[in-house]
């Protein structure tokens, strides 16, 4: 086993392609879980936009998109994601299954995030007149920032894990090169060096992750 032979600008690139994928994708399901787990916090029982059946509905949909293996959510999506994009492999073919494999996963998060901020607070700003929105805005999503950072850091290190998958169908990225090299091709190394990479990654999205808990807890 050599690492010099090792292509490391290939390393390079698909470290690269990762980071994208990750990026690109956190971003789309930060915006729309957000608002989908403020929208399923508000019509659960006793909330106040409180609707039993939308919430049993909705609440439905998404267990069966969080029960679906992302390997197989992965397949079932290349029409849409050719439809969308307009092709079904590399980056920008991988960024919609990443979206929506994990839009489901965040907003049962931000629900559970919502649930911890002391209705006491809700109460005393519906006894002020404020509305929905003023209380949604100025009361539940910065009470709720420690669990909403945490959300999103756990959120980061699923996509790691999805964009690593993704490899086995040609996505790109470290787990395309971790699939192609280090797997079909016997290259020990490379994979090696992949699974660093991506242990480093994990490691960097929580420490991150952790520092923010910690700074805005001290607000």
């Amino acid at each position: 086993m050599s690492f010099d032979l090792i292509d490391w600008s290939q390393i390079s690139e698909a470290s690269l392609d990762t980071l994208s994928m990750l990026g690109g994708a956190l971003v789309f399901t930060v915006l729309f879980g957000l608002p989908l787990g403020v929208a399923l916090f508000l019509t659960g029982k006793r909330q106040l936009l409180a609707q039993p059946y939308l919430y049993g509905v909705v609440s439905f949909a998404l267990n069966i998109l969080r029960s679906v293996p992302f390997i197989i959510l992965l397949i079932v999506l290349i029409p849409v994601t050719t439809l969308l994009t307009g092709t079904a492999l590399g980056v920008r073919g991988v960024i919609p299954p990443l979206v929506v494999g994990t839009t489901a996963f965040f907003a049962r998060l931000v629900e559970t995030a919502l649930r911890e901020v002391d209705r006491g607070l809700i109460e005393a700003g519906q006894s002020m007149g404020a509305s929905t929105w003023q209380i949604v805005w100025f009361t539940l999503l910065p009470e709720a920032r420690l669990g909403l950072i945490s959300a999103v850091t756990v959120t980061a290190i699923v996509l790691v894990d999805y964009t690593a998958m993704s490899g086995a169908i040609g996505g790109g990225g470290i787990g395309d090169l971790a699939i192609r090299y280090g797997y079909q091709r016997f290259q020990t190394e490379v994979m090696i060096v992949t699974v660093l990479l991506l242990i480093v990654l994990v490691q960097v999205l929580q420490t991150t992750g952790n520092r923010l808990v910690s700074h805005f807890s001290r607000k």
